[in-house]
């Protein structure tokens, strides 16, 4: 019997969460890994590590400790060197231990590279976000640097190591290295074109003069930019332009580069990882690509950022429901546990629904980028749909976590657990690599640019996906407005229903038993748009069953 005081009044709270096995718990994921033959084993034994107490403490120290920037010592000597909390190098290292850096471009997983490495980024994303920012860029630039194949033939024995190295050292000293990048400028932001930094000829190479109004994770040990080619930037120069150049932090004479940092921003999350403000005077740099082929050259490493964005979010929706359920099935309110509420089992299996829809996207589209190059259908899917993906799951997910935040009630809001993280964290990846509006143009700019391609692909998604729920309105209706003079003002409209429909498709093609029930709930008429409303039946055990087995 309770004595009533305030040390006794544990008995209805829900256990701390952790220590489980977050691949295996999450049926919707490790049934996109069986289908795609991956090592069920090894990722189990993935998601036992980011999903340990320890490790997803790791997350919180690192988020309550943020990097702190030193321009200078205290003689006045230029430091430019970011500090950050022990937590943050133990998530980095035990990133880079997997191999999310770099596991889909070295030949380690012969099976399904892009997917097993997607599955990894999904757990790594759920103990701590803002780490994954240099891991994603490490991994996507390697994309651009093939473009230069002489300098990524020098580089690439050091990223792909094992081994996370911290050390402010040149890149050759080191055991392991981490690229970043920085693209924007004040003066024109996702127009990139307008930038204003310039390259000038310096012998074999150029020195760069300029600034960047976000370069993510500065303490990597070398740097993608844009810069504007001079006539003279280069030998055999075509011109000058826009152009792609890696700037490492040290030159070749092992003296520290021209890199100067401004600030960090402070952002309203990704509180872990340093975003920075920098200005270059005379950096060294060598050229990546052709001259004046900026945008074409980061192109591939773009659409791998973008692909990483949505595997992320869809990592940040299932932790924040995972949460919930921990809370729900443990937590008595009205003399009955909140999982056996109804209004509660209707949200949260509206949840469900909504990641199990969205885990089967994400790794269709992964399974199609490992295809691409082989099949120019799946290449046609994954320049239409990766935009649409990234729209659809990262602008979800703020809505996902909110939701699962509030089945916590107060407590839900408070810094004492991790929803409050996680709402703030939510929102950026929907930015980051081109925010909504974006995405929904390049997805007018796939479609235009390859019209026969693209109305190919949406009437395929429509035959896949017709086993469960009849698509072809909707498809009819898209096919519509792209041809009509008001495509890019309801550039959404097509976006989010070609996303649909895709997801539809995944869900049917992976023989779901959900694919008719998501249909109905989210392609069917008009619908609500706040998660509870749609009429799951009985399949709300099902699904809830799925995203967090016991």
């Amino acid at each position: 019997m309770s004595s009533g005081l305030l040390e006794d009044a544990s008995f209805n709270q829900s256990p701390a969460f952790g220590d489980l096995d977050l691949f295996s718990a999450d049926r919707p994921l490790a049934d996109a890994a069986r289908r795609a033959g991956l090592d069920l084993a090894n990722l189990a034994a993935c998601g036992k590590d980011y999903g340990a107490a320890e490790t997803l403490d790791l997350g919180r120290v690192a988020n309550e400790n943020p990097p702190r920037l030193h321009i200078m010592d205290g003689k006045g000597n230029r430091l430019d060197l970011v500090e950050f909390h022990p937590a943050y190098h133990a998530m980095m290292a035990k990133s880079i231990g997997h191999g999310i850096h770099a596991s889909a471009h070295d030949g380690s997983d012969p099976s399904g590279p892009m997917s097993t490495r997607a599955v990894r980024l999904y757990l790594a994303t759920q103990a701590e976000s803002g780490h994954m920012c240099p891991v994603t860029m490490t991994h996507a630039c390697i994309g651009a640097l093939r473009s230069e194949p002489a300098l990524l033939a020098k580089w690439l024995p050091h990223i792909q190591t094992r081994t996370y190295d911290p050390r402010p050292l040149p890149w050759w000293e080191k055991k392991g290295v981490t690229l970043g990048m920085g693209m924007t400028e004040r003066q024109g932001g996702t127009d990139v074109r307008a930038n204003i930094t310039s390259a000038a000829a310096a012998g074999d190479h150029v020195e760069i003069t300029g600034h960047k109004w976000f370069m993510s994770a500065p303490m990597c040990d070398a740097f993608l930019v844009l810069a504007q080619a001079t006539e003279e930037a280069a030998e055999g120069s075509q011109g000058g332009g826009l152009t792609c150049y890696l700037m490492p932090r040290y030159r070749p004479d092992g003296s520290k580069n021209q890199i100067r940092f401004q600030r960090l921003k402070d952002k309203l999350g990704n509180k872990s990882n340093a975003s920075s403000e920098v200005e270059f005077h005379g950096a060294y740099a060598e050229r990546v690509g052709a001259e004046g082929a900026g945008v074409r050259t980061i192109i591939e490493m773009v659409n791998l950022t973008r692909l990483d964005c949505a595997i992320a979010s869809a990592g940040q929706m299932r932790i924040a429901l995972s949460q919930a359920l921990n809370h729900i099935r443990n937590r008595s309110v009205f003399q009955r546990r909140l999982v056996d509420q109804p209004a509660m089992r209707a949200t949260v299996a509206d949840l469900a629904l909504e990641i199990e829809a969205q885990v089967a996207l994400v790794f269709r589209l992964c399974r199609a980028a490992e295809r691409a190059a082989q099949d120019p259908a799946e290449a046609a899917y994954v320049r239409l749909l990766t935009p649409a993906v990234k729209f659809l799951v990262c602008k979800s997910t703020p809505q996902v976590v909110y939701e699962a935040l509030e089945c916590l009630g107060g407590n839900g809001y408070t810094e004492d657990l991790p929803m409050a993280r996680y709402f703030r964290e939510s929102p950026l990846n929907a930015i980051w690599e081109g925010s909504g509006n974006v995405m929904a143009l390049d997805v007018l700019r796939a479609a235009g640019r390859h019209p026969d391609q693209a109305m190919a692909t949406v009437e395929g998604l429509a035959r896949t996906a017709a086993v469960a729920f009849d698509t072809r309105p909707l498809a009819q209706s898209l096919a519509t407005v792209l041809r009509s003079g008001n495509a890019e003002r309801r550039a959404r409209f097509v976006c989010e229903g070609l996303a649909r429909i895709a997801a539809l498709a995944a869900l049917a093609e992976a023989k779901s038993d959900f694919a008719t029930l998501y249909g109905d709930a989210r392609l069917r008429g008009a619908g609500f748009t706040q998660f509870g409303t749609a009429d799951l039946g009985n399949a709300e055990t099902a699904l809830i069953d799925r995203a967090l087995a016991a």
